[in-house]
């Protein structure tokens, strides 16, 4: 029986395992589909402390596994897909076998919503993004005119941070107003370089030829009118979808299904804890995310200690 399994090789869930592996817990850490997290589909990282000249994300993302090796972390190519998490041990089925736990950490992390469009996919770390606060300041997007999707607080967010980089930014949304808190709100569109584009989607990137993005095209809902807006990039900002599935009606969620947090990383199951973009849908960033899977190592370390006196 493992005694610490950790779902999730992003920096929460190698954060975790390198704290816990330090306590000579022997954590068994499941990388999920994606090894190394969003963080490894982004090309520059240049907002990690510690790297004053950037770092790329997949080799932040080595680097953080290679450490919690080196502790005696197993990192292991698995992916969970089912889970009992109300009794002792803690079962889960991981590439049709089972593995029994006495703590878990949840640390799968959260995907971003894409348009789904073939040029969005082909053209994504060519000037597509998901993260202004990832990608804003790299130098292709600076004096540029620029594309944010969205219309919630994150687009908002998204929109006024990217004022500071690009020429102009163009704020698209499907709808006649911002669904975005009034504050968020009126602070983007106060803002003489933000231009919103009501009631218009987005049909197409451009350009795929190129291996760069030129521009997008988009279509007014309303009028089924079209138009070409130049653009050196573009940020979607439509929301995230946490890979929380498989603890539906085992650990308390909220609607969006982000794990709820009692004290500390604790959930509403015993033994079970969270980290990282999976429970915060506030901030979301790497550093957070490090922060949120030392204390979830710290946590289940504490409850290991409390069982076995």
């Amino acid at each position: 029986m493992e005694k610490v399994v950790i779902i999730g090789s992003g920096c929460a869930g190698l954060t975790a395992a390198i704290y816990t592996a330090r306590a000579n817990l022997n954590p068994l850490v499941l990388t999920g589909t994606m090894p190394g997290g969003l963080l490894t589909t982004t090309s520059i990282v240049e907002n990690y402390p510690g790297f004053p000249e950037g770092v790329d994300g997949f080799e932040l993302m080595q680097r953080m596994q290679k450490q919690a090796e080196r502790f005696g972390a197993r990192v292991e190519f698995g992916t969970v897909e089912s889970a009992a998490v109300e009794g002792n041990p803690i079962k889960l089925a991981v590439d049709g076998k089972e593995i029994e736990t006495r703590t878990l950490i949840i640390a799968s992390g959260a995907g971003h919503r894409h348009l789904g469009l073939e040029s969005e996919a082909r053209l994504e770390n060519k000037g597509v993004t998901y993260c202004a606060t990832c990608d804003g300041a790299l130098p292709m997007f600076r004096d540029q005119p620029l594309v944010v999707v969205g219309g919630g607080d994150s687009a908002c967010e998204e929109a006024t941070y990217l004022t500071r980089f690009g020429s102009v930014v163009y704020l698209i949304h499907r709808r006649d107003e911002l669904r975005a808190s009034k504050i968020m709100a009126d602070r983007a569109l106060a803002h003489p370089k933000i231009k919103p584009i009501w009631d218009s989607v987005v049909t197409e990137v451009m350009d795929v030829e190129a291996g760069k993005v030129t521009g997008v095209r988009v279509r007014n809902v309303r009028t089924e009118e079209e138009q070409v807006l130049d653009c050196a990039g573009l940020f979607v900002a439509i929301g995230h979808v946490p890979n929380t599935q498989i603890f539906r009606n085992q650990v308390e969620m909220d609607e969006a299904g982000y794990v709820i947090p009692k004290r500390g990383s604790e959930t509403s199951a015993k033994g079970v804890f969270v980290a990282g973009d999976c429970s915060d849908h506030v901030y979301r960033q790497a550093v957070t995310a490090a922060g949120l899977g030392c204390a979830a190592a710290i946590d289940a370390e504490r409850y290991l200690a409390g069982i076995s006196q």
